[in-house]
């Protein structure tokens, strides 16, 4: 997989989830991708202060992102 369609996926899974985030008012970014292998997301709106955003972050966003790019290892929220 090229790094564009890396991207690519990793861009469809985020739209995937954005639509549950959306409506309790949060959103995510995509913040970077490094060595083709770990992401870096930010939450956004709501989701910067709930309690459940790691869940969010461990069993939606990282299950997603693995789904579009299986080589991806690990996806981190930064501030």
């Amino acid at each position: 997989m090229t790094a564009e369609e890396l991207l690519s996926n990793i861009e469809k899974a985020l739209e995937e989830i954005r639509p549950f985030l959306n409506s309790d008012g949060g959103d995510i970014s995509l913040v970077s991708i490094e060595d083709e292998k770990h992401v870096k997301v930010r939450f956004e709106g709501a989701c910067i202060g709930c309690s459940v955003n790691r869940m969010t972050l461990k069993a939606g966003v990282e299950t997603t992102i693995k789904k579009y790019a299986p080589q991806i290892e690990t996806v981190e929220n930064v501030a």
